[in-house]
């Protein structure tokens, strides 16, 4: 699935899990929602001299090699090279460790590559730089429920709508997280059932004894 960053809208990765149905076509009011959203971020998105510690010669040239690798990243992501655009991220962060916007980007690569771990650590990163920005949210909830964890993905939806209360795929999203946990409930109940039913008989040696 193609990724793509800056001035169309970004296309979420889809929550990789089984038994469910694919995800719906983005809606208008999704698509809304992410341009706001990025509209929102463009003037914090930017890798501004502060983020390298000051304005002197040396870090502006940080600061214009950090954009030069951010810029490498998003065209490599673009064209779907996922790996190729984490390492050219990984090198911005090396210059820009608190920028958030890469941080929130790298997640959403790695959960395309399946490595849910490693995004769940980056959005989570991204969600500490920048607690007020509902895409990072998101995409931790996201990375939670890859990585199995839909009980923590409920809070981190719950606080992307407090935020965006508007957002209809954070919405679906949190829906998708409290199915998991239904369904999870329902096959612990019959695994009990089935326990249960077990402990109902002794075993002696190789003969089954039912109780009285």
């Amino acid at each position: 699935m193609k990724v793509t960053w800056h001035k169309n809208t970004k296309k979420r990765p889809r929550v990789v899990l089984s038994n469910f149905s694919e995800e719906a076509p983005e809606t208008q009011s999704q698509r809304q929602f992410r341009e706001d959203d990025f509209e929102r971020r463009k003037a914090a998105d930017g890798l501004d001299s502060s983020e390298v510690g000051g304005n002197d010669s040396g870090n502006l040239e940080a600061k214009s090699l950090a954009e030069s690798f951010r810029a490498q990243g998003d065209k490599l992501a673009e064209e779907g090279k996922y790996k190729e655009a984490l390492g050219k991220w990984e090198a911005a962060l090396n210059l820009v460790p608190e920028n958030a916007v890469l941080h929130e980007q790298k997640a959403q690569v790695l959960l395309e590559l399946g490595d849910s771990w490693k995004a769940l650590k980056a959005a989570s990163r991204a969600t500490e730089i920048d607690p007020s920005w509902a895409e990072a949210w998101t995409t931790l909830g996201r990375a939670q429920l890859n990585f199995g964890e839909p009980d923590t993905a409920i809070k981190s939806f719950e606080t992307a709508l407090s935020i965006n209360a508007d957002s209809r795929e954070v919405k679906d999203d949190l829906q998708t997280a409290k199915q998991l946990i239904k369904k999870r409930d329902l096959q612990l109940q019959t695994s009990g059932e089935q326990d249960t039913d077990t402990k109902r008989r002794f075993v002696v040696g190789d003969i089954n004894i039912e109780p009285n």
